[in-house]
C-alpha cells in the first residue's frame, strides 16, 4: 500500500460540539462536487456510519485501534478509501479521549497519527469569545505529533460574535476554516443509544443530510479544507483485503493422522483463505430497521471464506433465505420493535428450527435478545433459555475477552477484544457453557454456547481475527454435510 488519498480527521474538544454535523455535511458537500468521498468513523459506533453512507453513497467504515489493533488502522483505511478522491474521518468523543486506562489508545488523536492526517477541530463557540484562543492553543500544543490544521467554529451567534472569535484566534496560528451559525438543530433525533439509525427514518435522514451539507457549504471554505486534506502524509504498507487476511490468519488444525498412514498435508495458503464450500452455501445476515449494527468487513470475510451472504429483514420476512446454512444476527434495536418481531411467528420458528438443527448461529447483543425466550414480556425465538428486558443503566465500554467454551466462532482459551453498548439485561447472563469471560467492569462470564449457537452481548470486529469467519463457514459446511 502506498496511499496518498487526501484526508481529514474531524475532531472536537468534547462530545456534543458538532462533529457529526460537520463531518457528514463535509462528506455530502464534497460528494455533490462530484468527488468520490470515503467515509470513516473512529471507534465502535455503528450509527454515524449510516449517515456517512447516505452522504457519500459508499459504505461507512470504522477505524478502531482497540478492537482491531493499531497496526490495522491504516490498512483498513486504505481498503475503504481505495479509488477515492478524498476521505473524511469523523472522530469520537474529545480529540484525546481513548480507551479507559489505556492512554491515547483508540482516541481520535491516535488514529489521526496512524493515518498521518491533519485534524480539523470543531469548537462549540456558543458560550465563549476570547477564551476560544486559549482552548485551541491548548489542543494544538498538547501533542506535537497531532497536526491541527484548522478550526471550524460552531454555534456562532452573530457577525459581532464571529468577529471577536476570529480576532482572538488570529494569534493562535490555527486558521479558521469555517463558521457555522447557531441554528435549530438539524433533524437527527436521538434516543437511549444515540442517533436514530438511517434505516429507521430514511426519508427524514436524506433531508437531514442535505441540510447538513447546505450548512457546511454556506459556512466552510471547502477549497481550503481540500487543500489541507491534500497535505496528508503518504501511508506505506499493505491495503487490507479479506482474502489475504484469511490466507494470513493461523491455519485450522490438521486432521488426526490414521495409524500407519501418511502424514496429512498442511493446507496451502489458498486453501486456508477459502475452504471447499458447496455452491450456494448461504449465510443469512439479519438487517432492516431492527438490526442495523454491523461492520462491512464481516460480510466481506464471510464471502472470502466461500459463503454467499444474503441479507434478510426479521420485521418483514417470514422465512429465512432458501438454502440458509448459517445465521448472523448483529446489533440494533430489537427493544424498539419487540411487538413486530414477536408478531412474526413464522420467522421466529424458522430461526429456532435452524438452531435446533445444529447450524451455526452467531448473535451479538440485539441478536442475543432476539434469540431469548422473551423480550420485555413478548415471545421471541426461544433458542436461548433466558429473558431480556430494558434497563435504566447503560452498559458501555471496551472489553478484553477470553472464549470460555468451544464454539462456532472460537476455540476455548482464544482471546478477542470487544465492546458492550446496551440498556438491556438478560437473565441469566450466561448459560451452562458461557461464551466469554471478561474482566471489566467486574470479572464475570457472559453469553451462551449451545450446539451451533454463539450468543453474547459482546460486539467484536472480525478483521482483528479473520479465522473467526473461516471457522464459521467451515462449521456451516459441516452442518450442511450432516444434514445432507
Amino acid at each position: 500500500m502506498s496511499s496518498s488519498v487526501p484526508r481529514l480527521v474531524i475532531a472536537a474538544p468534547s462530545s456534543g460540539s458538532g462533529k457529526t454535523t460537520v463531518a457528514t455535511g463535509l462528506m455530502a458537500a464534497f460528494a455533490s462536487r462530484g468527488l468520490a468521498v470515503s467515509p470513516h468513523k473512529v471507534g465502535p459506533d455503528y450509527i454515524d456510519p449510516g449517515y456517512h453512507a447516505l452522504a457519500t453513497g459508499r459504505v461507512g467504515r470504522n477505524l478502531d485501534a482497540y478492537l482491531c489493533g493499531a497496526e490495522l488502522v491504516a490498512p483498513l483505511f486504505a481498503h475503504g478509501a481505495r479509488g477515492c478522491d478524498l476521505a473524511v474521518v469523523e472522530g469520537v468523543m474529545g480529540l484525546f479521549d481513548g480507551a479507559a486506562g489505556e492512554g491515547e489508545l483508540a482516541s481520535t488523536a491516535h488514529v489521526a497519527k496512524l493515518l498521518r492526517a491533519p485534524v480539523v477541530l470543531v469548537v462549540d463557540a456558543s458560550s465563549q469569545s476570547r477564551s476560544v484562543a486559549a482552548l485551541v492553543h491548548g489542543f494544538a500544543s498538547w501533542d506535537p505529533e497531532v497536526r491541527i490544521g484548522g478550526v471550524i467554529l460552531n454555534k456562532v451567534g452573530s457577525e459581532r460574535h464571529e468577529g471577536m472569535l476570529r480576532e482572538a484566534l488570529d494569534a493562535s496560528g490555527v486558521p479558521v476554516l469555517g463558521v457555522l451559525r447557531r441554528v435549530e438543530q438539524v433533524g437527527t433525533p436521538s434516543r437511549h443509544l444515540g442517533l436514530v439509525p438511517v434505516a429507521e427514518r430514511r426519508a427524514e435522514a436524506v433531508g437531514a443530510v442535505a441540510a447538513m451539507a447546505a450548512q457546511v457549504r454556506a459556512g466552510c471554505d471547502l477549497d481550503a479544507l481540500f487543500a489541507l486534506a491534500r497535505g496528508a502524509g503518504a501511508l506505506a504498507g499493505d491495503t487490507w483485503d479479506a482474502g489475504e487476511a484469511l490466507a494470513l490468519s493461523p491455519p485450522p488444525p490438521l486432521p488426526v493422522p490414521v495409524p500407519g498412514g501418511s502424514a496429512p498435508r498442511p493446507p496451502d495458503r489458498a486453501e486456508r483463505a477459502r475452504p471447499q464450500t458447496p455452491d450456494g452455501l448461504k449465510v443469512a445476515v439479519a438487517g432492516g430497521a431492527a438490526f442495523t449494527f454491523s461492520y462491512a468487513e464481516h460480510a466481506e470475510l464471510l464471502a472470502a471464506a466461500g459463503a454467499e451472504v444474503v441479507v434478510f429483514d426479521p420485521l418483514r420476512d417470514e422465512e429465512l433465505p432458501d438454502g440458509t446454512r448459517g445465521l448472523v444476527i448483529g446489533g440494533g434495536f430489537p427493544e424498539v420493535y419487540a411487538p413486530e418481531l414477536s408478531a412474526n411467528e413464522p420467522l421466529r420458528e424458522a430461526v429456532a428450527s435452524l438452531a435446533r438443527s445444529g447450524a451455526p448461529v452467531a448473535a451479538e447483543c440485539a441478536g442475543l435478545l432476539y434469540l431469548s425466550r422473551e423480550l420485555d414480556g413478548l415471545p421471541m425465538c426461544g433458542v436461548i433459555d433466558a429473558k431480556a428486558r430494558m434497563d435504566e443503566r447503560l452498559t458501555l465500554g471496551y472489553r478484553d475477552a477470553v472464549a470460555v467454551s468451544d464454539s462456532v466462532l472460537a476455540e476455548a482459551g482464544s482471546r478477542m477484544r470487544g465492546h458492550e453498548f446496551h440498556r438491556t439485561v438478560v437473565e441469566p447472563g450466561a448459560g451452562v457453557a458461557p461464551a466469554w469471560g471478561v474482566r471489566v467492569p467486574v470479572r464475570r462470564v457472559e453469553g451462551f454456547v449451545q450446539q451451533g449457537v454463539h450468543a453474547s452481548y459482546l460486539h467484536t470486529h472480525w478483521a482483528s481475527a479473520p479465522g473467526v469467519a473461516r471457522r464459521f463457514v467451515e462449521r456451516c459446511v459441516g452442518s450442511w454435510a450432516t444434514a445432507g
